[in-house]
């Protein structure tokens, strides 16, 4: 099996990503050559491979392109995202690997890959700060390696992290990204569980404030990964995922590794580090 190379070390913020199974859990579905890079997470390979020939980069988020549709305002980065990728990728042999759901519902297969020369593209394009780590409740595999690499590139501040449209968010000033994807650090003011659902809160005010909701299903996946979200009032957090609106704004957290959290104390009396996140606020 393909291994990754530069694995995860170890870092100051507890990982919610164990349980999906780290790269080596990996499984392989073929070889071809990437013959177009659509956009910074989004590939053409020269033949079919079980079904289809073009792959969503899956597990980040790169800067979106408009691609046609009408009315979409490109995101900043967007062209340099996808000169990058052509950089890395264009006319390499690549080695698909699997860790979840394999098609989307455009019929994109969903793969991590790797070229001849040991490249990760998704831990490339994380590390020189050209996407964003961004998973799904049946496709976590990686998580904690990719989750280094965007850290790192953040830290850095490299790409997408030097500019405030892509900047970490604080509970009171996500209310004016509605409809879009974010990271949002802060402490939980309280949290609760009403109904089958935790609410975790941010500020008093639950009707207006930032907030984030662990449906059922949602629990379930933090339950089965040893996490209980309702005792983690006063932790301070870093949450992503898209912002709704109900009430106040809101993130919807369906599996554990939309959430980071940093530990309640430090080992061997270090000091705190004043800013776990990179470079949240």
């Amino acid at each position: 099996m393909h291994k990754i190379r530069n694995l995860l070390v170890v870092l100051p913020v507890i990982l919610l990503a164990a349980s999906a199974g780290g790269a080596d859990s990996l499984v392989e579905g073929g070889v071809a050559v990437v013959r177009e890079v659509v956009d910074g997470d989004t590939v053409l390979l020269d033949r079919e491979v079980q079904g289809s020939g073009e792959v969503r980069l899956v597990g980040i988020q790169a800067p979106k392109l408009p691609l046609g549709r009408p009315g979409f305002a490109e995101w900043p980065l967007a062209p340099e995202a996808k000169a990058e990728l052509e950089r890395i990728a264009l006319g390499k042999r690549v080695r698909l690997m699997f860790g979840g759901r394999r098609v989307d519902r455009h019929g994109r297969l969903l793969a991590h890959l790797f070229t001849d020369g040991g490249d990760w593209l998704q831990g490339e394009m994380l590390g020189r700060g050209f996407a964003r780590l961004y998973t799904f409740p049946d496709n976590r595999a990686a998580v904690a390696e990719m989750r280094q690499r965007e850290r790192q590139a953040r830290e850095r501040r490299l790409g997408i992290w030097a500019l405030p449209f892509y900047a970490i968010r604080s509970p009171a000033g996500v209310r004016g990204d509605i409809g879009t994807f974010q990271l949002v650090a802060g402490v939980i003011a309280d949290a609760a569980a009403v109904k089958g659902t935790i609410y975790l809160n941010f500020a008093p005010d639950w009707r207006s404030d930032f907030t984030v909701a662990i449906d059922k299903e949602g629990t379930r996946a933090f339950a089965a990964a040893g996490l209980d979200p309702r005792t983690w009032k006063g932790r301070r957090v870093l949450v992503r995922g898209w912002v709704s609106l109900r009430n106040g704004p809101m993130i919807e957290a369906s599996h554990p590794e939309q959430i980071e959290l940093d530990p309640p104390e430090t080992p061997n009396g270090r000091e705190r580090d004043p800013r776990p996140f990179g470079n949240a606020p």
